[in-house]
């Protein structure tokens, strides 16, 4: 097996007396999109900081293809990009220019017609003009994607991608990450509370909660461990119980 995108191993991370992260440890491979779930306040903020380089691990390690995020940042982020609902593009520059200014950032080639592609493929194209600030909070997160996709990043990082989008434009966005995932081969981390989303794009899942892994494995895998009907019922009993050792032993028939 090639070395993975990203590998995380024995991440610990405290603020103060409270520990955000105990013993994180997990891998993606090229092609492999990894669903990171959890309540609010689970640690999957610190967990993304952390692989960004924007927040430094207690102990544990992490690599990005194979480099230290914390003191190989430049070479890592120009080869990632991510995306999240709860961040903020300059609001006074238009659509195209915020995109503009990061295709330069990571160099992109034929930047005009890369950002083009990636506003028609959002269905945005329509807002190229428009001053950010002026967004609705779904065409704010359609842009944060055509963002997260301008330099071709082997490794994406999504939080929340379908927040504040209505059901068929989301449904449009799952197709495409997942369209443009295997087109590319590319590595994908993934947060969100949709669990429509979580069993329709993602390989494998990860639940955190209180700030470690109470659960991994793929969503039927899950939802059977839990002897539930569905992911959302098996996040509410995981945020609820906190202990997988709990969760009942469901029988299979040998094959």
């Amino acid at each position: 097996m090639s070395e993975p995108v990203l590998a995380v191993h024995e991440l610990h991370r405290k603020f103060g007396d409270h520990v955000a992260i105990e013993k994180l440890s997990f891998q993606i491979q090229r092609g492999e999109v990894l669903g990171l779930l959890g309540a609010n306040g689970a640690g999957k903020t610190t967990a993304m900081g952390s692989i960004l380089g924007m927040i430094k691990p207690t102990s544990g390690s992490i690599r990005v293809f194979g480099m230290d995020p914390y003191h190989d940042r430049i070479k890592v982020l120009r080869r990632l990009n991510s995306s999240s609902a709860y961040s903020d593009l300059p609001a006074n520059l238009l659509v195209w220019q915020n995109l503009y200014v990061f295709a330069k950032i990571y160099r992109v080639q034929n930047s005009k017609q890369k950002i083009a592609d990636l506003l028609e493929m959002f269905e945005i194209a329509h807002l190229r003009n428009r001053v950010t600030g002026h967004l609705s909070a779904g065409e704010n997160t359609r842009l944060h994607l055509c963002k997260a996709l301008i330099n071709d990043p082997e490794l994406l990082l999504l939080d929340e991608p379908t927040a504040s989008l209505d059901p068929e434009i989301a449904d449009k966005v799952r197709k495409i990450v997942r369209r443009v995932q295997r087109e590319k081969n590319i590595g994908i981390l993934y947060t969100s509370h949709n669990m429509l989303d979580i069993e329709e794009v993602c390989d494998r899942v990860l639940f955190m909660h209180r700030g470690r892994v109470v659960a991994d494995g793929t969503t039927q895998e899950i939802i059977a461990k839990f002897d539930q009907k569905n992911m959302e019922d098996v996040f509410i009993r995981i945020v609820r119980d906190g202990n997988i050792e709990d969760a009942p032993a469901k029988e299979t028939a040998a094959v």
